[in-house]
Formats: structure tokens, sequence, C-alpha cells
């Protein structure tokens, strides 16, 4: 039986599938503490053990998670996924905590696919970085543009073809063969390193003075450059066999303000303010 090990990206206690596949792991663990001043625990596995990143989660989000499990997990299929969105094979219930996906169905999903991926989301009236120009700031996905160009050119007409797409695989959930993670994060982590270097340096505009919430920026460049990495290694057949799941949602999501947000980006140039 393969070894697959599910990171479980959560700040806050919060209800936990029991599957053996998965590993809750609190992100941003570094520097936390609870109301007596000890460090803050959960009772989950800490980014800030190992080899780490996890000073970085106020702008590198859920990724100080994944890169936790690339340099620290030894298993034969890596993923990540969020405490309020998982993964669904089928959905056989109607409580979605009862739909998250199962260690039997990973297994089975994992004899036959590489690589398992949240299904495409549509913008419809937005391409990937029309749809980041107006949330965010363009500038900072022109910069890692840049840099994909000098550091892996190979990958810049990808990137071309990516960002002019009204869809996308987002989220950064996956669910990988060891060896590919590999290659995905070596390739992520070199680029945002580097695009962290230029921003610390000054050298992007409108990437100071940021709020909290757009200085997360990092986590949302990385979600459409995952999409970037997946197309190349899709085109040199590195990668042959991808499986699309649906993705379930804990907990009640903000639609009234999801919507109003992203038209008012769209339309009236308002920047996002928060998560819904």
């Amino acid at each position: 039986m393969k070894k697959v090990t599910i990171i479980i990206a959560t700040h806050k206690k919060y209800q936990m599938p029991l599957d053996t596949c998965y590993l809750p792991l609190h992100v941003g663990a570094e520097g936390k503490k609870d109301k007596d001043g000890n460090p803050l625990n959960f009772g989950y596995v800490k980014d800030n053990t190992g080899d780490n990143i996890s000073s970085k989660n106020p702008s590198f989000c859920e990724l100080t998670g994944l890169y936790w499990a690339w340099k620290n997990l030894n298993s034969d299929y890596i993923g990540l996924v969020h405490y309020r969105r998982h993964f669904c094979y089928k959905r056989k219930d109607k409580d979605p905590f009862q739909n998250i996906l199962k260690d039997e169905e990973v297994q089975k999903l994992t004899d036959k696919y590489e690589v398992l991926l949240p299904s495409k989301r549509h913008y419809w009236i937005e391409t990937l970085y029309s749809h980041y120009e107006h949330t965010h700031f363009s500038s900072q996905l022109d910069e890692t543009e840049k840099i994909i160009a000098e550091q892996c050119p190979e990958y810049l007409e990808d990137y071309k073809r990516v960002v002019h797409r009204t869809w996308g695989h987002m989220f950064n959930m996956m669910i990988m063969r060891r060896d590919l993670l590999n290659n995905y994060c070596e390739w992520l982590f070199n680029i945002l390193f580097e695009l962290e270097k230029r921003i610390n340096a000054g050298k992007v505009a409108d990437s100071v003075h940021l709020s909290a919430y757009q200085s997360r920026f990092y986590g949302r460049i990385s979600e459409i450059i995952f999409n970037v990495w997946l197309e190349h290694q899709t085109h040199e057949g590195t990668i042959q066999h991808v499986k699309e799941l649906k993705c379930i949602t804990l907990g009640k999501i903000a639609w009234g303000r999801k919507i109003s947000s992203f038209l008012k980006a769209k339309f009236f140039g308002r920047k996002y303010d928060g998560s819904f």
C-alpha cells in the first residue's frame, strides 16, 4: 500500500477527518502565543518544526505548509487541502464532512493518476491576469513573468497561455506523486523567493504598505503559476494522468459579499479586502 499524506493547512482548531492519510498542520505557528503567553498549541503538528518557512506565513499563506510537507515528509504521494476546503470523490451524504475524500478512495485514485487536482474554477468574464489585476496588483504578476523568463524561459510560453485563460486549478490544492511534488516545489519556491527579494528591495511597484490581506499575494501568485508548471509538465509528457476532483467547503460562504466584491473589482477597480 502506498504511503499518502495530505496535510490540512489550518490556523485554528477545527473538525478534522480521521482517515490516516490526513495530517492537520498548524500553519504560521512561528511566534504564535496563547492568552497565557505560551506557544499556541492546537494539538496539531506545527509548520515551524524541521526545515520550515513558518515565519513567512503572513504573506505566503498555506505555502508555508506546502514547503514544510516538501522538506519534512517522505511519503509516496503528498497533498495539501484546507481546514474548510477538501477534495470530494463522490457525494454520498447531505453532510459535507461525510463526503471528504477517504483513505480507500485516495489509494484507488493514486493507482491510476499521478496528480489529483481541484476542478477548474471559471471566472467567465475575467482572465486569470485581469482578475489578478483587478483584485490585487498586476505589477507583482508582471515581475513574476520576468523571473520566469530569466530562471526558466522554457516556461514562458506556457505562462502566456495560462494567464489569458478564464479558468484555472486554484486554491493551491493538489495530491501528487512525490517526485513531481519535488519538481514543482523547487520550481515554485525558487521563483517566489526571488520575487520576495525584489519586492523587499523596493523593485516592484504597489507592493509596499499593503493591508494584511493584500500582503498574502505570494499565495495568490502561486495559485496561478501552478497552472503554468502543470501546463509545461503535461506538454513535456512528464505528467500523463491527471484527475480533477470536486471540492467541498465546510461552513458558510458569504456568497453575496463574494459576488459583490468580484463585480466591484471588475468594474470599479475596488481591490479585495478580505476572504469570504
